[in-house]
């Protein structure tokens, strides 16, 4: 079971992640629909890894991906999985320069073909592997 915090601005596909994550097992620690909740939350709880929408309130450009960088400078090693539907090769290569190379991932929301998928994707960031899209990188 993974501790999950969890950032996306749109409720509804919050609240839907967190039913899917809580299938599979995993206990969504707290949900965040901005950066700053994000990082308290991350702050508060502790969770074993952090999913994040890059665009979030209150300038929807990459507020949510400057957080998830901010926490990994905080916290080394911190596992971070971005959900975008953006392809931005520089938000990922942004994101892959604040780590070390391991516990990182960026998908695009609209290219994950299955559930299961998600979750490998999300077990193999927590488990210290790095994970992007191929669109993102070849764009």
């Amino acid at each position: 079971m993974l501790r999950i915090v969890l950032a996306e601005d749109s409720v509804l596909l919050r609240e839907g992640l967190v039913g899917l994550l809580e299938r599979f097992g995993h206990q969504v620690v707290a949900g965040a629909g901005t950066a700053e909740e994000l990082t308290a939350a991350v702050a508060e709880h502790r969770p074993d890894i952090v999913v994040t929408d890059v665009r979030m309130p209150p300038g929807f450009s990459d507020e949510g991906l400057r957080a998830a960088i901010s926490l990994r400078k905080q916290q080394p090693g911190l596992p971070i999985l971005v959900l975008s539907q953006y392809v931005q090769r520089a938000y990922a290569e942004d994101l892959l320069d604040s780590s070390d190379g391991t516990s990182v991932g960026y998908l695009l929301k609209e290219r994950i073909g299955n559930v299961e998928e998600f979750i490998d994707a999300l077990h193999r960031v927590a488990d210290g592997a790095t994970v992007v899209d191929p669109e993102v990188v070849g764009s």
